[in-house]
């Protein structure tokens, strides 16, 4: 069979086979790391904790962690604060000077910048771990525990958060220089998945205790979940291509040269960004309720229908929000007048359009229009769970058909297997596909 071929050949390669297995041995470290406690803490007293992380946006973040959050493990606050700290270096290279000087400045500056993104992510780690003690004292209360007092124990358990968050970062960065790649992304995949086979299998439970039809709507659900990826394939690899023509100088007369390329234009630029901006900014009404969860006092009144996240005015705002970080962040990652202007520099033209600023124009005018399907699409992906809770689906396997965690897996997966598929064909092996190469991202996503 031709994929026991492919196993084979993969096994081949010792560089490729070395990756994979160093990637194995990292994932498995973070994997215990996730189940260890922090020092004082009874797991048995954290029924409470669990039970919050069971649904509402408190369950994202328990996503992302693969369980970490709810464990109240060494490593629960997990690679969050550095997506965090990443997106905050994005917006400042779009205001400061400084830093958009350094994005010209190419390794070097890409260098400075990584390490000052390391140093907001300690700066946020050291504001998140106090908080996130606040939030697991409450509930071990809850519980009908007691978290350990003191401010020896609130400091050492500062650091040791922390520190576990940076080294699960570590972790990332060795999956990217020494394993098969996209560490972070890769550490997020992973704690995602870990949540798969408990949530298929409450389901699968839920589905058979059903007096009738219980396994015709698990194939059913099944069946929408396969479409679903599908559609997020499609949007995480669909592109819009402009022909390019290049004009080169022989014999004195100018002629068109080679054969006609393409500039792809993606139909997601911003691939998961607009849905991660727009559920940070879902979690401020979560915080603002921290100062009055009765059900009578102004916070309830006014962010209680924001909390929940199966609710009409969430989605709807939810959905604005990623249409809205949609254009803003392809408009940040996308620049048609430098696009035309290297075009100019490298004597290229698309036909039918003068270079220079006629060709910015027209490059901005097909991302406008682009841009807006895919907005629309990226928004329905994110409330895809919605209509799947609606259905009467488990929370916990509803997250699935859609939001943030659909699009990372398939991004993620998308990239791993181009990654894989490069190195079988550099060695002159076959691909994993018959015809046709794998289509990853055109970037990474952090």
């Amino acid at each position: 069979m031709r994929a026991i071929d492919t196993v084979k050949n993969i096994w081949k390669i010792e560089d490729l086979k070395n990756r994979i297995i160093l990637t194995f041995l990292l994932i498995i470290v973070y994997r215990f790391l996730s189940v260890i406690t922090l020092p004082g803490i009874n797991p048995a007293d954290l029924s409470a904790l669990q039970a919050q992380t069971q649904g509402g946006l408190m369950s994202l973040l328990d996503m992302f962690s693969g369980g970490a959050f709810s464990n109240a493990s060494i490593v629960a606050l997990g690679i969050m604060p550095y997506i965090s700290a990443s997106i905050m270096i994005q917006l400042l290279a779009i205001a400061v000077p400084y830093f958009q000087k350094l994005q010209r400045e190419g390794e070097s500056g890409r260098r400075k910048i990584n390490q000052y993104t390391r140093y907001l992510t300690i700066a946020i780690l050291i504001l998140q771990a106090p908080t996130y003690l606040v939030n697991l004292s409450v509930q071990m209360r809850q519980a009908g525990a007691m978290l350990p007092s003191g401010i020896w124990f609130t400091m050492s358990s500062t650091i040791i958060l922390a520190a576990g968050s940076m080294f699960v970062l570590w972790l990332g960065e060795r999956i990217t220089d020494k394993g098969i790649g996209n560490g972070v992304s890769f550490i997020i995949m992973v704690g995602i998945i870990a949540r798969l086979p408990e949530a298929l299998t409450q389901e699968f439970i839920s589905r058979m205790s059903e007096t009738a039809g219980g396994l015709i709507m698990m194939l059913v659900e099944i069946i929408i979940l396969l479409a679903v990826i599908a559609g997020a394939i499609l949007l995480v690899q669909g592109t819009r291509r402009i022909p390019v023509q290049y004009a080169k100088q022989m014999m004195g007369n100018r002629q068109y040269g080679g054969a006609r390329q393409y500039i792809p234009l993606k139909v997601n630029a911003a691939n998961v960004m607009p849905i991660i901006f727009a559920q940070a900014i879902m979690f401020i009404p979560v915080s603002v309720m921290g100062f009055g969860s009765n059900a009578d006092s102004w916070a309830f009144k006014v962010f209680g229908p924001l909390t929940d996240m199966y609710g009409f005015w969430y989605n709807f705002i939810d959905v604005v929000l990623i249409i809205m970080f949609t254009y803003f962040y392809t408009a940040i990652t996308i620049n048609p007048k430098q696009m035309a202007e290297d075009l100019k520099r490298n004597n290229g033209f698309i036909p039918g359009i003068k270079p220079g600023k006629k060709t910015a124009e027209y490059i901005d005018e097909i991302m406008s229009r682009i841009t807006l399907p895919g907005s629309l699409f990226l928004a329905l992906v994110a409330i895809m769970p919605t209509f799947a809770n609606l259905f009467g689906i488990q929370q916990g396997f509803a997250s699935f058909f859609g939001g943030t965690s659909l699009l990372i897996l398939v991004g993620v997966v998308l990239d791993t297997l181009q990654q894989v598929e490069s190195h079988l064909l550099m060695r002159h092996y076959d691909g994993l596909l018959k015809s046709g190469r794998i289509k990853g991202r055109s970037g990474q996503m952090y």
